[in-house]
């Protein structure tokens, strides 16, 4: 099966994509104090929030870009890079750790080329590794998106992402 796009197919999604920065930047022209709220819509629309969209919110809204940087910086929840459909998040806390959650970190960057902090060139996925999500008695634990997996190993690891391809 050919994934490939050809040039006019390119040339619609960015001039989609245009349509739908102008139209979310529009709706807070007169609201510059929700500069969060603007960061957020576009994450959402998005899954990240591109560097090209930030300039344009400085040029429209007539913010400094360095105010735009340090907000959307400062908060864990954007993201300045694609993030993945899916999130998987890894515990490697101590009960985690001790119990396997390094072996399914291994997992996913041998088998699926993904390291913290990083997405698949598919987008498909983005892996973080946390210190502890609280409920060691589950672990080794596994996150994806909001769905808690508990005593994952590495065949259960395969399993679970399975439902999400």
């Amino acid at each position: 099966m050919d994934t490939s796009l050809d040039f006019s197919t390119v040339q619609a999604i960015i001039a989609n994509k245009a349509v739908k920065v102008e139209a979310l930047i529009d709706s807070y022209a007169d609201k510059k104090e929700q500069l969060i709220a603007l960061l957020q819509d576009v994450q959402v629309e998005f899954n990240y929030i591109p560097q090209d969209v930030i300039i344009k919110i400085s040029q429209k809204l007539d913010i400094p870009l360095s105010q735009i940087f340090s907000v959307a910086t400062f908060f864990k929840a954007f993201s300045l890079k694609p993030r993945g459909r899916h999130t998987i998040t890894v515990c490697l806390g101590t009960a985690c750790h001790v119990k396997g959650g390094q072996r399914l970190v291994d997992k996913l960057a041998r088998d699926y080329h993904l390291m913290p902090g990083e997405t698949t060139e598919d987008e498909k996925f983005t892996l973080e590794a946390v210190n502890c999500l609280g409920c060691c008695a589950m672990g080794p634990v596994v996150v994806v998106d909001d769905k808690y997996e508990g005593q994952v190993t590495p065949d259960k690891l395969d399993k679970i992402l399975k439902k999400y391809e």
